[in-house]
């Protein structure tokens, strides 16, 4: 289950609250769990549900320990409050971040949220993290495109986007297959290609009609590696709009993989088979 405590801010122009939740490793584990933070928060999302279906998917297939730093506001120009504080990432081993905050510009505040990762902290970047943190420079280069290694300005339309992997001997997709999404957002790769730090894993497809019933179709990279300052790995992915791909096992399959493989530890050891986990 997840536990949840709610904590709310003592600076009266932020008026928000803050939840924390932790999964808790299953009995019988040898291994420690893996220290994962989630932050998430922002716009255009259902990031109330989002946070369950993403712990919760992601522990049942491997012994991670959560805890989610959730903002609720729902605009894009809010910081999480989890940033505030210079040492907002000790004590973890990875930091999934899923926040869509695209007008958080400020330099010096985004220079502090890429430190630890600079450092050497692993990261995972799903779906609007991707877009987030458009400092100047953008869009040809910031520093958070150098951190995910891919620049994205825009997304289609709510249409399914066909899923193909590209290296079938790659640790972190060898034993997935192409699916199909339910609708979803494919986010563009800008000037059509990754950093050069960066490697893709999978390319989405995405067909749609327009409003002048004309067919349109855009082929994008949505799965990748980066190697961030040579030695931090980072797995992003573009997709996760909906609940609906983010409840999806093949989506959890696909996310766990990727933050084991940030760690550094993707191997059968710290995989458990993956319990039944509900689509909404």
């Amino acid at each position: 289950m997840l536990a949840r405590t709610l904590r709310r801010s003592s600076l009266p122009f932020l008026a928000l609250t803050l939840a924390i939740g932790i999964v808790s490793p299953a009995v019988g584990d040898d291994e420690s769990p893996i220290r994962a933070l989630l932050i998430l928060g922002g716009c255009c999302h259902d990031y109330s549900e989002q946070q369950k279906l993403l712990t919760e998917g992601v522990s049942a297939r491997a012994n991670v320990q959560w805890e989610i730093s959730y903002d609720p506001d729902t605009g894009t120009k809010h910081l999480n409050p989890r940033y505030e504080h210079a040492d907002w990432a000790a004590g973890f081993d990875v930091v999934v971040h899923d926040e869509c905050t695209s007008d958080v510009t400020d330099i010096d505040t985004v220079q502090r949220i890429l430190k630890p990762h600079r450092d050497g902290l692993p990261a995972v970047v799903l779906h609007c993290g991707i877009h987030s943190y458009r400092t100047e420079g953008y869009p040809q280069a910031t520093p958070w495109f150098e951190f995910t290694g891919l620049a994205s300005t825009r997304h289609g339309p709510q249409a399914p986007i066909e899923i193909t992997f590209l290296d079938s001997e790659d640790p972190i997709t060898k034993p997935l297959s192409n699916w199909k999404t339910e609708n979803e957002e494919l986010y563009n790769n800008f000037a059509g290609k990754l950093h050069e730090t960066a490697t893709p894993l999978a390319h989405g497809l995405q067909k749609w009609t327009n409003k002048d019933g004309q067919q349109e179709m855009a082929d994008a990279v949505c799965v990748w590696t980066n190697r961030y300052q040579g030695d931090t790995r980072v797995f992003a992915t573009t997709l996760g709009h909906n609940n609906v791909t983010v409840g999806d096992p093949r989506y959890l399959d696909l996310v766990t993989r990727g933050l084991l493989w940030s760690v550094d530890k993707l191997d059968e050891a710290h995989l458990r088979p993956a319990s039944k986990v509900l689509i909404k």
